[in-house]
């Protein structure tokens, strides 16, 4: 791979759930790719295959057939044990239920990515603070989920989603639970840790005015991606932007173990 190739490329990406007359297609053939450093919003109604989309790429699931590369290597060829350690070595996840430990503090709940990873306590606090720093919740680190606003608590997800320091961060309805002032303070997050971290931004949204964060917005519909719109940079500086059209087929280094 070059550095003008994409940092994810699907190409031709099926999946069924189900047999015979029971079976569904989620997805039909989706060619996408996305560079490393943008942010991409991806829309859609309901069954267009978005969240089926971004499970694919957070190596939540596997697709039915096609090519999946992630950094040139071939992500639909790795067992689990190769997925679940390209998750930890490269992808963050932030979802619309923010998922923190109702009876851990902030700090706790941010270290639980770093203690699957076996790291020792004081490089987990010393990385967990410093999440905590750049999410704008220094001093709330003793906090539970109970004692924050719903956007603080959001903050608190984004900052262990990003303790890891990912290559990749997949947002799944990140505002969806908020009121219009505290998603665009979630949004603006976002786009700042897109900017100044150049960590790749992948989100799931139902919502227009989010999706103008983003650099390019990817519309799904009938498992298939109906069309692209470019919004410039968005509220953050421009990047490079891929179409899969660009690329012919991908030939990927053979399979070993997840990219270091």
């Amino acid at each position: 791979m070059t550095q003008a190739d994409p940092l994810l490329f699907l190409q031709g990406v099926t999946k069924t759930y189900g047999s015979g007359q029971a079976a569904f297609q989620a997805l039909r053939g989706v060619d996408l790719a996305i560079a490393e450093g943008e942010f991409v919003a991806v829309m859609g109604p309901s069954g267009s295959g978005k969240s089926t989309v971004m499970n694919i790429l957070g190596c939540l699931d596997t697709p039915s057939s096609g090519t999946y590369l992630f950094r040139g290597m071939h992500v639909e060829r790795l067992d689990r044990d190769q997925r679940a350690l390209l998750r930890r070595r490269h992808l963050g996840f932030v979802f619309q239920g923010f998922n923190l430990l109702a009876r851990t503090s902030a700090l706790e709940n941010v270290e639980l990515p770093l203690l699957y990873r076996g790291e020792n306590l004081t490089a987990r606090h010393e990385a967990a603070r410093g999440a905590l720093a750049q999410v704008g919740l220094a001093g709330w680190e003793a906090h539970t989920p109970g004692e924050l606003s719903g956007g603080q608590q959001q903050r608190v997800a984004i900052a262990r989603a990003i303790v890891t320091r990912p290559t990749l961060l997949l947002a799944d309805e990140p505002t969806g639970n908020l009121d219009t002032a505290r998603s665009h303070e979630i949004m603006e997050l976002l786009a700042t840790l897109n900017r100044e971290q150049g960590i790749t931004v992948l989100m799931v949204t139902h919502e227009p005015d989010m999706a103008e964060y983003a650099h390019r917005v990817v519309h799904f519909k009938d498992g298939l991606v109906e069309r692209e719109e470019h919004n410039g940079a968005g509220h953050g500086q421009g990047s490079a932007q891929f179409s899969a059209a660009s690329f012919g087929a991908p030939g990927g280094p053979s399979v070993g173990e997840a990219p270091r």
